[in-house]
């Protein structure tokens, strides 16, 4: 079994091993150019929530600018960050941000609504900037798409923010996939509580003043102009809405189907179709079901997935020994899976801490050490700072984030493929290298959406 690495020798490479694949051009120069102890310079956009939380992964760095198109939040942000990023400039419009500060940073951060994801990250990675871009990495399939090719061609360090993918419980859970432990895996069932935003709701019809804090023109960006209305997309209710957000589905299938996807290497989907409430225009659905077919890969058997969220959960007798849902319909498990194989079943039970247990015959789960997995993946040494740790040390020519968009992309686009079935009504025949639904033409503005001029992809 591989030792724990400490920081030192992730960021130096004894890691390599375990991470399989090393990140080559600019940032393998890193040390020489910089030295091996060099801060990276870092513009944070996006101040808030999850984008505060980026601000605060890369504090030991040097955060040159900030970002947000509420004044309030990014005040705040540079309140928190003063005494050790006194000199950060403060700005509401990424795009002039780019211009101006663009020669003087190394790497980006995205934490802003889904719809701007790509639009910001795009921008930052054709200047040769290193990305790390928050879950789901984007709105659409196309913009994942766009991504990935990008990071490639300009060989840059990158990660998706999904938490988990770095965690030791994730990364076991993995190897137990890969080395066979409930043998061969033919069905997975994903589920979440959210949404907890409204969704299947009309658009208002009024139009409220936009507060002074808040730069209107730059958070609609990309998306078709509309009216501010107080206390319906900003903040955090944007999630519901189909111009900006990406519903329950995006919002965490990029937790909590992670695990399957890598584990089982599953690619992309040949079929999926979706039931629900009726399709709104404007908002998502209160529930949604999202069922995918995945062909045989290799000695790899084919894997039917089925994912559920709005209170629709998997049926209970394939959860072994956990209690799903209380006699009076609370749910239990708010967020979690069910990987079936021939051999047993894998329960995860808290898709925070990645808590999973094994259940082989009946209702009790199985002792892990006695499993015997051994480690092929390394993990992310406690001091190097968790998740965008990992993505840091890459950008100074580290191992690659075995969450960066090679990876993260394909999977973004999977999670994607379930909206666009949702809103076409239809079960889609999905060529994912062409990213075309084959019997579906009408699929295609929710593979690429239109954008406002001075905002595209």
């Amino acid at each position: 079994m591989a030792r724990k690495l400490n920081r030192r020798e992730f960021i130096g490479g004894a890691a390599a091993t375990g991470a399989g694949v090393w990140v080559t051009g600019r940032q393998s120069i890193w040390a020489q150019e910089k030295g091996p102890n060099a801060k990276l310079n870092v513009a944070c956009i996006g101040t808030g929530g999850r984008g505060f939380a980026s601000v605060d992964g890369c504090k030991g760095e040097n955060i040159v600018a900030l970002c947000d198109v509420d004044e309030n939040r990014l005040n705040d942000a540079a309140k928190k960050m003063s005494d050790k990023h006194p000199n950060a400039k403060k700005y509401t419009d990424y795009r002039k941000m780019l211009d101006e500060v663009g020669k003087e940073i190394d790497a980006v951060t995205v934490g802003t609504p889904d719809h701007h994801h790509a639009p910001a990250a795009v921008r930052a990675m054709r200047m040769g900037k290193h990305a790390y871009v928050e879950k789901p990495m984007t709105h659409s399939i196309y913009e994942a798409r766009t991504l990935t090719q990008i990071a490639a061609e300009k060989k840059l360090a990158t990660q998706m923010g999904n938490q988990g993918h770095s965690t030791s419980n994730r990364r076991l859970l993995v190897e137990a996939l890969q080395q066979g432990v409930i043998g061969k895996v033919t069905e997975v069932h994903a589920w979440t509580n959210r949404p907890i935003w409204p969704q299947a709701i009309d658009r208002p019809k009024r139009e409220d003043p936009v507060p002074p804090h808040l730069h209107w023109e730059e958070w609609i960006g990309p998306a078709p102009m509309r009216p501010y209305a107080e206390k319906t997309y900003h903040d955090f209710k944007w999630r519901g809405w189909w111009d900006f957000g990406t519903g329950a589905l995006g919002d965490m299938a990029c937790h909590i189907m992670d695990a399957a996807f890598w584990g089982l290497k599953l690619g992309y989907p040949t079929h999926v179709e979706t039931e629900g409430e009726p399709l709104h225009p404007e908002s998502g659905p209160k529930w949604m079901i999202v069922r995918l077919q995945f062909p045989q890969r290799g000695e790899l058997p084919p894997v039917k997935y089925a994912w559920y969220d709005g209170g629709k959960l998997p049926p209970q007798d394939i959860a072994k020994g956990v209690k799903l849902q209380a006699e009076d319909g609370k749910i239990l498990v708010p967020n979690g899976n069910i990987i079936v194989g021939d051999k047993g079943t894998i329960v995860v039970t808290d898709e925070q801490t990645g808590a999973w247990k094994v259940y082989a015959d009946g209702k009790a789960p199985v002792d892990k050490k006695e499993l015997k997995i051994e480690q092929t993946l390394p993990r992310v040494p406690g001091d190097m700072g968790g998740h965008h740790g990992e993505w840091i040390a890459a950008c100074k020519g580290g191992p690659k984030s075995l969450g960066d968009f090679s990876y993260s992309g394909p999977f973004t686009e999977t999670v994607l493929i379930g909206i666009v079935s949702f809103r076409t009504g239809k079960k889609l025949e999905w060529d994912g290298q062409a990213m075309k639904a084959k019997n579906c033409p009408e699929a295609d503005p929710y593979i690429k959406r239109e954008y406002r001029k001075g905002w595209e992809v």
